[in-house]
């Protein structure tokens, strides 16, 4: 901890195992001139290999003391500290091509990724570790118990891929779960159309928000069995068994219809 006492306010639990720093660090696979912002840079674990290979590198760290810490290893030259709050950070002021890194707070991960989300036309890639059954929620498929809201909302933007897990004992502290690293890429050219940005996330949360209610009960607030209907969707569906396209197309015939 090299004196710092961790902050359970900020989910403080710091990677400090040699061999997942190496593994995280190829795979983000950094080049000099490349635009990285790390996230939570924290005790420098992930952001010393990086700088080395970059020259240069960007962060965001809310904890004031790890700042000042950070502030007095690494010239400006070599590191642009933002002290901040990332999830309220405005990653549009850090330019285009953005490679964001970083070992994500627990407490904070799903919100932050969809903070994130909002600059997509700003990633180049996202290189993050979070808590193991998080990923697993976020690379869920149709019809699995992990598939929901985040799964749906995420991989209507990314390509998400789970890289590999770090074991607790990675970290210090060590925390109760497992995490694992992901991959995520903008769909780009890709991507589905989306006519209404707010609607297409008010389907998608309302239709998970009670896993066992049908899609008929889910959406009652949003539309009747005649327009799930005319959207090629089943009234006595559940969300869970919809994929992607299916929310998109309602999404899309509910625009229309509105």
């Amino acid at each position: 901890m090299h004196g710092h006492q961790p902050r359970k306010r900020f989910g403080q639990n710091f990677l400090a195992d040699p061999h997942y720093i190496a593994r995280i660090v190829d795979a983000i696979a950094p080049r000099p001139g490349d635009n990285l912002v790390e996230i939570g840079p924290g005790l420098a674990a992930l952001t010393r290999p990086l700088i080395e290979r970059a020259g240069h590198l960007a962060a965001i760290e809310i904890d004031r003391d790890l700042a000042a810490r950070l502030a007095k290893e690494f010239p400006p030259g070599r590191l642009t500290l933002h002290v901040a709050d990332a999830l309220e950070f405005d990653f549009a002021t850090l330019g285009p091509a953005l490679r964001i890194v970083g070992n994500l707070p627990y407490n904070i991960s799903s919100p932050l990724l969809f903070h994130l989300a909002r600059f997509e036309a700003q990633l180049a890639d996202i290189h993050v570790m979070l808590q193991r059954e998080v990923v697993a929620r976020m690379i869920a498929l149709p019809a699995t118990p992990d598939y929901g809201r985040l799964s749906v909302m995420l991989q209507a933007i990314f390509r998400v891929n789970r890289l590999f897990a770090v074991p607790a004992g990675a970290f210090r502290p060590v925390p109760n779960v497992d995490s694992a690293v992901v991959r995520l890429v903008p769909l780009g050219a890709a991507k589905p159309r989306i006519a209404d940005a707010a609607l297409f996330g008010r389907i998608v949360a309302a239709a998970f928000g009670q896993r066992r209610k049908t899609m008929r009960n889910a959406l009652s607030a949003l539309c009747d069995a005649r327009a799930l209907e005319a959207a090629d969707i089943d009234p006595a569906a559940r969300g869970e068994t919809l994929a992607v396209a299916d929310f998109v197309r309602l999404a899309n015939a509910l625009a229309g219809r509105k």
